[in-house]
């Protein structure tokens, strides 16, 4: 026992020492960082221009390809799309093949082959690669231009952008990247119908003819395959490729900002508002302030634990995740800080986003978090190394990027070298606070009057909006005042008019439906019941399995899922009741009271708040309801859920929604009502 605590006694002295001899107020000095040996890949040029890398590693029965054009970016005009369009258009078929024997074939071995604008790629099995590689290289060099297939991916790209016009996330995108970089500049274009339809074959046919050549192409080849193997096989697929010079104008200066703003789009569907906050840099790989930036954003706004993420998503719950990211493009680049919150609270987000920001330019950061952010990249960096395709797309980057040859090598090196007084200057250097847009994308009615009084270092913050496609504009109209004689009594009556009248809902005993979403790539089947007797059912279903359900039978009820059940509680019980109703309208509730107009999809409709925590939405034109919000709380956060409501159809002369576009937080799910029935295939034990 003696001997215990003596040795326990003599180790605390040790630790006692040792921290007295550790001079805390200083950083400590990083420790070598480990060399990298990174293999070369093997490479050759054809005659045309095309340059070729190849990385063997026998360790799998596998090999794939990338053709990569880096050209330099080119401006679409008044047609964007074109690009979309003709990577659509690519790998539907070929001089030589029709469009269902090229896929087939691949399909048949089992294989992947891909293109887009910047080029092409592929992977099979080694044995069948050869044969893999000739389709992937005849459809780029014999593809085929079919006005029909053209036709079909227009449409296609098209019904993209509509089912994207409601978004606030697409939007606040579209227009951040238009305001930082300009419309004219190829970064700042964007997609709109109008664009697209602009977009002909020809056009399609001459950017092939134009920009896909192999004078800027590399193609990398990476798996189990001898160089001489590849070598031989470019040669024969490659050698043809006519060699021409892309088109490489000027590309247009970017936009000043002369001061801090914020640049509000009016989305008045969102249920949240998206924030993109950034100004353009001039940053390239290499450059000397790559490396700290790289940490600096890190630290920032980069990872889970960042300055930002836990101050908005931990400290105060505006969002379920925030992030920068900060950009190295050559040719044109911006930082960017970007969160979805909830409406309330938009304006304490900027607020609370600049204070981060700023915190990062005016602290130095703690030895913890550097060396968190500098092993990050040391355990990513060493993972991305054991990936034989690595080794090509590290000497991709040295060819593209005019890197120097040992920029890799040095990598870990020059990350662990990074200092705090590197942060801070790089953090000045390239976060403009002083000319940065607050980009918002949100609902109007709910957050502009305290955007417009947000202030930042002691300043009003200007308020300038703009259209969803990046057009300067007027203050929105948000709210119209009711005109007079109109009530909550008339926007009910006038809805029960446009769903076929009273005597028609009277004959309503019983509603039935079946629908079907997706949700993250699985397919949904839905089912709705709903009785006059205030009894009501509804039930998800994957592949033929419930996953969730909710039963209630008039006077109790339950929820169900992933088989597990749980009893309504005598507040979810009243609330049942409180909805049994198959047309509520047909009564108005005591608190329920008429607010304004507001704007649904652009068009006018009357807002009735219907309780405390729902409102529902009435077209003044059509009369019929448009849109519902739900607030929930959860965890002492409040958020809203929204219903909007399309398609109607009579039914035994009574029309029903059969579009439903449901959000629940950041996640949308698009319902279709597949079949309605009236006072049938509904039965007392449905709610048992």
């Amino acid at each position: 026992m003696k001997f215990k605590l003596y040795s326990i006694f003599i180790m605390c002295l040790m630790v006692v020492g040792a921290q007295a001899q550790v001079d805390r107020s200083k950083q400590p000095q990083p420790g070598p960082a480990p060399k990298i040996n990174l293999g070369k890949p093997a490479s050759f040029k054809l005659n045309n221009g095309l340059k070729v890398m190849v990385v063997e590693n026998h360790k799998l029965p596998r090999v794939s390809a990338s053709l990569i054009i880096d050209n330099k970016p080119s401006s679409e005009g008044n047609k964007e799309g074109l690009k979309s369009l003709y990577s659509a258009m690519m790998g539907n078929g070929t001089k030589k093949m029709s469009k269902d024997e090229f896929n087939e074939r691949i399909d048949f071995l089992g294989a992947s082959v891909n293109y887009s604008t910047r080029g092409a790629s592929a992977s099979s099995l080694s044995k069948f690669f050869p044969e893999v590689m000739e389709l992937m290289a005849q459809g780029l060099l014999q593809p085929k231009f079919d006005q029909e297939e053209f036709k079909t991916q227009k449409e296609r790209l098209i019904e993209g952008i509509k089912s994207n016009a409601k978004s606030a996330g697409v939007i606040a995108s579209n227009v951040s990247a238009a305001l930082a970089y300009g419309k004219n500049h190829p970064y700042g274009e964007f997609e709109t119908e109008s664009s697209v339809e602009n977009v002909t074959l020809d056009d399609v046919s001459k950017y092939y003819e134009n920009y896909i050549s192999p004078k800027n192409a590399y193609l990398v080849v990476v798996g189990d395959i001898k160089e001489r193997d590849v070598k031989k096989l470019t040669k024969k697929l490659f050698s043809d490729w006519k060699a021409d010079v892309p088109p490489s104008g000027s590309l247009p200066s970017l936009p000043a900002v002369q001061y801090t703003q914020i640049d509000f789009i009016d989305v008045p569907n969102a249920v949240q508002s998206e924030l993109r906050i950034q100004n353009t840099i001039d940053l390239q790989m290499a450059d000397e302030d790559y490396f700290p930036l790289l940490v600096t954003n890190q630290i920032l706004g980069g990872s889970f634990g960042s300055y930002l993420n836990m101050n908005l998503r931990e400290e105060h719950g505006y969002t379920y995740g925030a992030r920068t990211s900060t950009g190295d493009d050559r040719y044109a680049s911006r930082f960017v800080a970007s969160a979805s919150v909830r409406n309330a609270v938009t304006d304490s987000a900027i607020v609370e986003t600049f204070k981060e920001i700023n915190r990062i330019k005016t602290e130095k950061v703690s030895y913890e978090d550097l060396s968190n952010a500098k092993n990050k990249f040391a355990g990513d960096f060493v993972l991305r190394l054991e990936r034989p395709s690595t080794i090509a797309s590290y000497a991709l980057n040295i060819e593209t990027e005019n890197l120097p040859s040992d920029f890799y090598q040095k990598f870990l090196q020059k990350i662990n070298a990074v200092t705090q007084e590197d942060i801070m200057r790089v953090a000045n250097k390239y976060y403009k606070t002083s000319n940065m847009q607050i980009v918002v994308a949100g609902k109007g009615a709910e957050v502009i009057e305290n955007l417009e009084k947000v202030e930042l270092n002691g300043k009003k913050v200007p308020v300038l909006y703009f259209d969803k496609e990046g057009n300067k504009v007027d203050k929105p109209v948000l709210k119209k005042p009711v005109p007079e004689g109109v009530t909550v009594n008339t926007v009910y009556d006038n809805y029960i008019k446009a769903i076929g009248g009273k005597d028609a809902i009277n004959k309503v005993k019983s509603v039935s439906m079946t629908g079907s979403a997706s949700i993250q790539g699985m397919n949904l089947s839905i089912i709705r019941k709903k009785t006059s007797a205030g009894k009501s059912l509804e039930m998800v279903s994957m592949n033929g399995m419930t996953i969730q359900k909710s039963a209630f039978n008039g006077e109790k009820g339950y929820n169900e899922a992933q088989g597990q059940r749980k009893d309504f509680t005598e507040e979810e019980v009243a609330e049942a009741k409180k909805d049994a109703s198959l047309f509520t309208e047909l009564s108005v509730e005591k608190d329920a009271k008429l607010t304004g107009i507001e704007k649904v999809d652009g068009k006018d409709a009357y807002v009735v708040q219907v309780s405390e925590d729902k409102k529902s939405y009435y077209s003044t034109e059509s009369g019929l309801k448009v849109k519902s919000v739900t607030t929930i709380e959860q965890m002492g956060q409040t958020a809203e859920n929204t219903t909007m409501y399309g398609d109607y159809k009579a039914v035994n002369g009574v029309k029903f929604p059969h579009t439903l576009n449901v959000s629940f937080g950041p996640q949308l799910v698009d319902i279709k009502m597949n079949e309605v029935k009236i006072n049938e295939d509904v039965k007392d034990a449905d709610f048992n």
